[in-house]
C-alpha cells in the first residue's frame, strides 16, 4: 500500500519504534492493585512534569475530563465552559448524561473564559439556581489558538474568590507551553485538576493523564473503576507515554514550524485564504471560489495519497502537522492543493 499523509489530526500519529519497543519489554502488573511498575512510573511522571502531587492514567482525553467534572461536582451543579470547548462540543453530552451538570456557556470570539466571564457566570445563593460547581479551561484551543498565561491565571485567581474549583482540558497543554515560550507547570498552576494527552501530537497509542492533588485523585481512581475503566496490565500501554511525556514534547517546536510553513505556503494559492499565523500545529483555510465542489476537492486529495476534512460547514478546511508528517512533504501537499483549487 502506498504511504498516506494524513492531515486530519494529530491523533493519527503512529507510534515510534522506541514505544514499540518498552511496550514488548516493559514490567507489568494488575493496576487496580497498584502493582504495574510501567503505570506508577508514567502516574508520578505525569505530576512531576505538571507541578501536582498526584496523576491518573485513564485511557482517553475525554474520559480525564468526565472523571474530573464528576469528582470536582455533585448533579444538579452548574459548570462554566466555552461554548466552543472539547467538553462542550466534543464529548457527547457526557457531563449532563454522568455527572447530572448542566452548562453555563462562555461565547466569545477569542474562545477564552476570563475573569469578567466567572464573574459574569457564576451563580449566586438562590433557591431557584443551580450551584456552580467547576469552571473549565482549555489550551491550546479546539480552533489552534493558545490562551496566554496571564489570563489563564486572572480566571483561576477569579474561581478562587468564589470557592470554585478550575479543570483544564489540557489535550495539547505541551503544544501551548512551547507556542507561548513557558513551562507547562506555570499554565498547570492556574487549575486544581489538569487533563492531558499522550495520543495527540505525543505520538503514544493511548491515553491520557488527570493530575491534581492526591485526594482528589484517589476520587477520580474510584470513578474510573465504577465507570470500568480499572485496567490489568496496562504497563504495555502505558510505557509508551513515558516515552512521550520524556521526549516527544521536546519536537513540538518541529510541528509548529512546519504548520507555520504549510500555511504560508496555501496562503500563496489563489483562492484559498488562511485567517491567521498557526500558533500550534493546526492550520485552517478557506477556499473561496464560486460554484467549488468541495467533495470533489477532499475526494481528490484522497486519490492523491493525502486524507484531509472539511470542518465548520462548506469551504472551510485543518490541516494538522504531527511527528508522521515531514518538511519534505509540504511541498507535494501544496502542490495537490494548488492543482485541485485553480483547475
Amino acid at each position: 500500500m502506498a504511504m498516506m499523509i494524513d492531515l486530519r489530526s494529530d491523533t493519527v500519529t503512529k507510534p515510534t519504534d522506541e514505544m514499540r519497543q518498552v511496550m514488548a519489554t516493559c514490567e507489568v502488573g494488575d493496576d487496580v492493585y497498584g502493582d504495574d511498575e510501567s503505570v506508577n512510573k508514567l502516574e508520578e511522571l505525569a505530576a512531576h512534569t505538571m507541578g501536582k502531587e498526584a496523576a491518573l492514567f485513564v485511557p482517553t482525553g475525554t474520559m480525564g475530563n468526565q472523571l474530573s467534572i464528576m469528582a470536582h461536582t455533585k448533579p444538579s451543579d452548574e459548570i462554566i465552559a466555552g461554548r466552543n470547548s472539547h467538553i462542550v462540543v466534543y464529548e457527547v453530552g457526557a457531563a449532563a448524561a454522568l455527572a447530572g451538570v448542566g452548562y453555563a456557556l462562555v461565547d466569545r470570539p477569542d474562545g477564552y473564559v476570563t475573569a469578567g466571564d466567572v464573574h459574569k457566570h457564576v451563580r449566586s445563593k438562590n433557591i431557584h439556581f443551580p450551584d456552580t460547581g467547576l469552571v473549565c479551561l482549555e489550551n491550546a484551543l479546539a480552533n489552534g489558538s493558545v490562551v496566554p498565561l496571564d489570563v489563564m491565571a486572572a480566571t483561576y485567581e477569579a474561581s478562587r474568590s468564589y470557592g470554585i474549583p478550575v479543570h483544564i482540558d489540557g489535550a495539547r497543554i505541551f503544544n501551548a507551553a512551547v507556542s507561548l515560550g513557558v513551562d507547562v507547570k506555570q499554565l498547570a498552576a492556574c487549575c486544581d485538576s489538569i487533563t492531558f494527552c499522550l495520543s495527540k501530537g505525543l505520538a503514544a497509542p493511548v491515553g491520557s493523564l488527570i493530575c491534581s492533588d492526591a485526594k482528589f485523585v484517589a476520587k477520580a481512581r474510584r470513578i474510573r473503576k465504577m465507570l470500568g475503566a480499572g485496567m490489568r496490565q496496562a504497563g504495555v500501554l502505558a510505557a509508551p507515554g513515558i516515552v512521550a511525556i520524556e521526549k516527544m514534547t521536546k519536537r513540538l517546536h518541529e510541528d509548529h514550524a512546519n504548520a507555520r510553513t504549510l500555511a504560508a505556503k496555501l496562503a500563496e494559492i489563489d483562492g484559498i485564504e488562511v485567517p491567521s499565523e498557526p500558533q500550534i500545529n493546526m492550520v485552517f483555510f478557506t477556499i473561496r471560489r464560486e460554484g467549488f465542489d468541495h467533495a470533489a476537492f477532499t475526494a481528490g486529495l484522497l486519490k492523491k495519497g493525502i486524507k484531509s476534512n472539511e470542518i465548520r460547514g462548506v469551504g472551510v478546511y485543518r490541516f494538522v502537522t504531527h511527528n508522521d508528517f515531514k518538511a519534505d512533504d509540504i511541498p507535494y501537499v501544496v502542490d495537490c492543493v494548488r492543482e485541485l483549487v485553480t483547475r
